[in-house]
């Protein structure tokens, strides 16, 4: 039997919503074990001048706890 637990973070990327995400989960893997699966939430910008100045991902991040 496995038991998975859902944690939500936020990723910030001046490149696209694409590179946020990788830089999220990458990020997430140095700490999560067992990531099976993440779930993007919501994806939102930060304007400046009228240009886009970086992206912004919200994502649900499923893992596996370790055994005991």
């Amino acid at each position: 039997m496995s038991v998975a637990r859902i944690t939500e973070i936020s990723s910030t990327s001046d490149k696209d919503f694409e590179d946020a995400i990788r830089q999220g989960i990458a990020r997430a893997a140095e700490t999560l074990h067992g990531i099976k699966s993440a779930w993007v939430k919501e994806q939102t910008v930060d304007i400046d001048d009228n240009k886009i100045k970086s992206y912004r991902v919200n994502m649900l991040v499923t893992f596996v706890l370790d055994k005991s």
